[in-house]
């Protein structure tokens, strides 16, 4: 695949304007991204604009740290399928994974991928406050909840992705589910690296840079 063909266009944020989702939507049609990731509330003007074109609709649950209860997390993707997205990446509770509860990252991920009905579940595990076993943990947790994506970072943390993590998560989940990257992935270089440690998916702000190999200045 050409790399366009990994990235998620990503706009996410307090501040973000129609016109900031008008400009996403419109670079993701030119270069053919895989999909736009925004916000909920931006989903439905998104589908909107981006009906009977090839990117998909992603968007954000339990964002930017993952301390909604599962119940809340499941109205919010039933939700946000409704309005319009494909695909949904959760933010799992991250204290549940520093207190090794097994049975509750489980529920948590199960709660979102049985509101999804389906549709593409990517489980946002914040490796920067994880140590390996931590990680393992939540990415054993993920595919036994049927997750199709375990993927890094919000962006909202100290670090975003690694190379060391991606390969850490591809060798747990194998071929049960999918690796994201997002989080720091400023060049053509890093996206690379990442694909080559074992992601499937670059989340990132700066598509566009990235495909016309310039580094970015600023951004998730």
């Amino acid at each position: 695949m050409k790399l366009n063909e990994y990235i998620d266009h990503t706009k996410l944020g307090p501040i973000v304007s129609k016109e900031d989702i008008d400009k996403l939507t419109q670079e993701a049609i030119e270069y053919s991204f895989k999909s736009v990731c925004v916000s909920p509330v931006w989903v439905s003007y998104a589908a909107s604009l981006l009906k009977g074109k090839s990117p998909l609709v992603c968007t954000v649950i339990g964002f930017p740290h993952g301390t909604h209860t599962k119940e809340v997390k499941a109205y919010e993707t039933a939700d946000a399928i409704k309005n319009g997205a494909d695909e949904i990446d959760m933010v799992v509770n991250v204290a549940l994974v520093k207190a090794h509860d097994a049975k509750g990252i489980f529920e948590d991920i199960s709660s979102v991928v049985k509101a999804a009905s389906g549709k593409t579940v990517k489980v946002i595990i914040e490796t920067a406050y994880l140590s390996k076993e931590e990680i393992i943990l939540v990415c054993e947790q993920a595919v036994k909840a049927k997750a199709n994506f375990v993927k890094t970072s919000t962006g909202y943390a100290s670090s975003g992705a690694t190379k060391d993590d991606v390969a850490l998560m591809k060798e747990i989940v194998k071929d049960h589910a999918f690796v994201k990257a997002s989080g720091g992935v400023r060049t053509f270089e890093d996206a690379m690296i990442m694909i080559n440690a074992g992601a499937s998916r670059i989340g990132t702000s700066n598509g566009v840079a990235l495909v016309n190999h310039k580094e970015a200045t600023s951004g998730y």
